[in-house]
């Protein structure tokens, strides 16, 4: 998103803060009574919420003229509003709709970034259901977990990352694999990301979902590799070394690999610090070479 969508975005998602807390004060009940906008504030209905927002994006997706007439410049925020709510009126939720509308009014630097922002509104109201429900950390571990089963899996990665294959397959085949072992939220957030035709690489998706999960907890995460387990103790201290370091709450997603050898691969965002044995070893290697 260039800056004019990416301003737009934040103007829904401030309407989806003011949606998904309850009225606070006489003043706001009673223009709620007056304007009819409804509120999700419940674990359940935000949960709705943003089924509700997932099924918009992807109409949205599937619908190139109406993502197009949503976002065309050339008509008033009014009119585009209006369209959306002729379009979704009795088909979904008064909070669905107050939020879609919002979107239209906005103005966005291309039709696709409709389709970004409601499914980031929608990425925001289940983790907002997940909040409510004490689950973040669980849907931040069960997303932690499924990448690196995806990661370790080259023929589940490819069919999940294959932009071509039917979106019906793979939501067969994620349910297969998800139900009774994931949260409703992870199982809502992975199913619709997964099988959005935009997805691109499924390790990367996944990892994009857990990084905003540990964002929603006030913290970014390091992605250790090792040659062995941590042990707890280990953990607290790397934890405290790079919170120092990163001044900010760090948490660690630990994964044992013994191509490794020794020492840690450490990955917080685009940085990596890589002190493993085999890096130095190759480093030592080329300079022989040389």
């Amino acid at each position: 998103m260039d800056a004019s969508s990416r301003a737009a975005l934040v103007q829904a998602r401030e309407r989806l803060e003011e949606l998904s807390r309850p009225a606070s004060g006489l003043l706001e009940r009673a223009r709620d009574r007056v304007t009819g906008h409804p509120r999700a504030v419940s674990d359940d209905e935000l949960f709705a919420l943003a089924e509700e927002l997932f099924a918009v994006s992807r109409l949205l997706e599937d619908q190139v003229a109406l993502r197009r007439a949503l976002s065309d410049p050339s008509g008033t925020p009014a009119d585009r509003a209006g369209l959306a709510r002729r379009v979704l009126d009795g088909k979904v939720s008064g909070a669905t709709l107050d939020l879609v509308e919002t979107v239209a009014r906005q103005r966005w630097s291309r039709p696709l970034d409709l389709v970004e922002a409601t499914e980031t509104l929608a990425t925001d109201a289940a983790l907002d259901a997940a909040a409510e429900r004490g689950e973040l950390d669980g849907v931040e571990d069960d997303l932690f977990r499924f990448g690196r089963i995806v990661g370790g899996d080259p023929d589940l990665s490819r069919v999940l990352g294959d932009r071509t294959a039917p979106a019906a397959g793979k939501t067969a085949l994620l349910e297969q694999l998800l139900a009774g072992r994931v949260s409703p939220v992870t199982a809502l957030l992975l199913r619709t990301h997964l099988t959005s035709r935009y997805a691109g690489n499924a390790e990367n998706v996944i990892e994009r979902l857990s990084e905003v999960a540990s964002g929603r907890r006030g913290q970014s995460v390091a992605r250790v590799t090792t040659a062995i387990a941590l042990t707890p103790q280990q953990e607290r201290r790397l934890t405290d070394v790079l919170s120092r370091l990163y001044g900010r709450a760090i948490g660690l997603q630990v994964t044992v690999d013994p191509s490794v050898l020794g020492g840690l691969v450490i990955r917080v965002g685009d940085e990596v610090v890589d002190g493993s044995v085999a890096h130095r070893l190759e480093a030592a290697g080329r300079r022989l070479v040389g």
